[in-house]
């Protein structure tokens, strides 16, 4: 089976159930893991400026897209000559059967049921010790945007033991810096904006008690497979806010 993925964390995940570079035939140009499996694989775009052309010629069996990250009237566009299935991933339940199906679909259901379990050991293990540390979690700069209750990076939050201040909010708010008031950290994510150092020092001088630090965006929002890779980086996450209740 000939499959195009429009999702980067997808694209992950159909390389760690083991699928080969024969059959995934397409990626976008932000799919980049595993790194040594994806450099051969043709680019068809971004997820949100797909080469319709370019994804039709590669005659695929199966185009996989994803309802928040690819644009709908560019996915449906490919439903008039392709097979499109579009995920959606907001809580762990969700990414549990997008695994299973994945597992059914290329026949890989033992790898994707290891995958399954995994993450929930991970998340088991990746637990505070206290409750309610208040957390602010920027995926944005100009302006600042934060995530709402109805997202995954919500979710992830909420299983590591964080409160997310914005748990009242929906999607990805617009907030402005007056609004981090109650959190007792302030996460400024790797990505979709690239947060550095720098970053912290600006809002140091607006917040200068508070906790502020720059976290992996790919640990929080990738769905799939990849949290299953992310339990040292959770246990190491931990033990910083842990030291910093100290």
């Amino acid at each position: 089976m000939k499959v195009v993925s429009l999702v980067p964390s997808i694209t992950e995940a159909l390389f760690d159930l083991g699928l080969t570079e024969n059959e995934v035939v397409g990626r976008t140009k932000f799919c980049i893991h595993p790194a040594d499996k994806v450099k051969n694989v043709p680019v068809i775009g971004g997820t949100k400026n797909i080469n319709i052309d370019k994804i039709k010629a590669l005659q695929p069996d199966l185009i996989l897209a994803n309802k928040e990250e690819n644009i709908k009237e560019q996915v449906e566009a490919l439903m008039d000559d392709c097979k499109v299935l579009v995920t959606n991933v907001e809580t762990i339940e969700d990414n549990y059967y997008l695994l299973k199906t994945l597992g059914n679909i290329f026949n890989k259901k033992e790898r994707a049921q290891q995958f399954n379990l995994k993450i929930y050991d991970v998340l088991e293990q990746a637990k505070l010790d206290s409750a309610n540390i208040k957390a602010a979690y920027l995926i944005w700069k100009n302006p600042y945007m934060t995530i709402g209750s109805d997202t995954f990076i919500h979710k992830i939050l909420a299983e590591t033991g964080f409160e997310n201040i914005f748990k009242d909010k929906t999607r990805y708010p617009v907030i402005e810096m007056e609004d981090l008031a109650d959190a007792d950290v302030i996460m400024l994510s790797s990505e979709p904006f690239p947060f550095k150092e720098k970053h912290i020092e600006e809002m140091k001088a607006f917040y200068p008690d508070k906790k502020i630090m720059i976290v992996d965006g790919e640990a929080f929002s990738w769905y799939g497979t990849h949290i299953a890779k992310c339990g040292n980086y959770f246990k190491e996450l931990l033990a910083e806010i842990h030291a910093m209740e100290q």
